[in-house]
Order: C-alpha cells, then structure tokens, then sequence
C-alpha cells in the first residue's frame, strides 16, 4: 500500500523491498562502490584532482553508449574509456597546469565521441540514462564480481604504494628530489581513479559523481589532518549515505541517487559549517 507524503510515495511494504533480490545486489554493489570511493577519494582531494575525477566520469560515457552499438556490456565499454583517458592525462599531465589541460582536451574529445555514438544508437536511451544519473538498483550479479575484483586491485595497489603516493601528493618537487618515482604514481593513480569512477558510476552517474569520490573525502579532510583517518572517515560517509539512501529509497519510492547525493552533501555542509564556526583559522598540517 502507498500513502502520499510530501509528494513521495511512502510505502508500507518497504522492508519486503529491502529483503528483495535486486535490494540485496543494491547494497553489496553499494557497499564495495562506498569502499572503493573512498579509498581514492582522499587522494584525489590532496593531488587537487577533483576536476580530471569529473572529466573520467563524463569521457567513460562513449565507452558505454559504443558498447551497445557494438553489442558488449555497458560497464566493459565505460572502464575501457575511464582508464584509457586516465592513463592519458596521467601521460600528458606532468604539472598541474598541463593536467588541466590534458583533462580538458581528452574530455572535449570523448564528449564529441559521446555524441556520435548517442546519434547512431539506436536503444541506448535507458543506457544514457543510467549513466549520467547511476541506476544502482540494476546492478547485476556479475557486475558484483566484477566490482569486487576492481576493489581488490584498488586496495591492494594502494596497500602497496601508500606512503609514497602520500609523499608525492603532498610535495611532489620534494618527493621527486628525493628519488620517489612522481610520474609513475601519477600515472598509476590516475588508474586507480579510472577504476574507481567506472563503478562510481553505476551508483550515482556522471553527473553527481562527486558525492562519492569528493565530497565524503573533503568532509573528512576538514575533521583530521592524518591521512588514514579521513579516509576511514570518508569510507565510512559513503557507507553511511549509500546505505541510508537505499533505505529511504525503499520507503519513500525515490531514487537512490538523489538519496545518496543528498545525504552525503549534508554530511559536508554540516561538517563545514562546524570547522567555520568552531575551529579557528590556519592551515592545517598532514600528519603521517
């Protein structure tokens, strides 16, 4: 039965949706998403990488709607794009200005690309759609498995390349001189951030992507200074917001996307509001 509120549909059966199959496969494909995001998400905030984070998302949408002129799977022709233009940007973009630059031309390119392929296609509507504004309720079981494995390879990666990763995105003329490889990491975290945006994606699309790979991480970034406790911290906001939002989705017949957006841009606007008001002004310090 559904009442009207608020001009939602409230709905009395909401825990029989949870407990539903494609709910399930929801959350677990929520869940590794959140992780994913963040994990890269601080990184991405510290490098000043949010930018080339939006343009990813938006150059992986050739990938997807080619992938159904051609017949393959939408998430194969999204990541094949995603780290295809990262591993572009990261090869050009040696210096933050000509990163920019190097986004701002793969992203002009992949968007006339994105065009071509939306005018021939013929049944890519739905698959445009999910795109720009994710559709996490239609994540399968094999993209599951696929998440799963593109996690593991994310944590892993980012296990093994940590410290100098932070090193160098603190102060890469520093961390250069003092022999760490800067342009590899920049290129293998572009990567990284490729892998992360095309399961992103599927959670929230192009278009609000930064409530998961950003804005949980600059949250977290304002409440510590040490590194590996804002990105618990900012895993934990993508958690939060992802879980929530599939549970008021469920309640209220809204879309998850909307939810999750919401939450997590509540998230940091409150917590924005408590450093401006609270916390007296001044650089903050990394601690290691």
């Amino acid at each position: 039965m559904t009442t009207s509120l608020l001009a939602l549909g409230y709905q009395d059966n909401w825990w029989q949706i949870l407990s539903s199959g494609f709910m399930r496969n929801a959350l677990i494909g929520g869940t590794i998403v959140a992780l994913a995001a963040g994990l890269i998400g601080y990184f991405v905030v510290v490098r000043n990488t949010a930018f080339a984070a939006h343009a990813l998302a938006h150059i992986g949408l050739p990938g997807a709607t080619g992938a159904v002129l051609i017949g393959m799977p939408v998430v194969l022709g999204l990541g094949v794009f995603c780290i295809g233009g990262a591993l572009v940007i990261g090869a050009l973009g040696r210096r933050a200005a000509d990163r920019e630059v190097a986004t701002g031309t793969v992203l002009a390119m992949a968007t006339g690309l994105g065009l071509l392929f939306n005018s021939l296609a013929t049944k890519n509507s739905s698959t445009m759609t999910n795109v720009l504004f994710g559709n996490l309720l239609a994540i399968t079981h094999q993209q599951i498995l696929t998440f799963a494995v593109l996690l593991a390879a994310v944590a892993a990666t980012v296990a093994v390349i940590y410290r100098p990763l932070l090193f160098s995105s603190v102060n890469a003329q520093v961390a250069a001189a003092k022999g760490v490889p800067v342009r590899g990491l920049a290129i293998t975290f572009m990567v990284l951030l490729g892998l992360a945006v095309t399961m992103a994606v599927q959670a929230v699309g192009t278009l609000l992507l930064f409530a998961l790979v950003v804005t949980p991480a600059a949250a977290a970034i304002m409440l510590t200074p040490r590194p590996s406790l804002a990105i618990a911290i900012s895993t934990t906001i993508n958690l939060v917001a992802v879980w929530l939002g599939l549970g008021l989705s469920a309640m209220f017949n809204a879309p998850p996307s909307f939810l999750i957006v919401t939450i997590a841009c509540g998230v940091w606007a409150v917590v924005w509001a408590f450093e401006r008001g609270l916390r007296p002004s001044g650089d903050r310090v990394l601690v290691t």
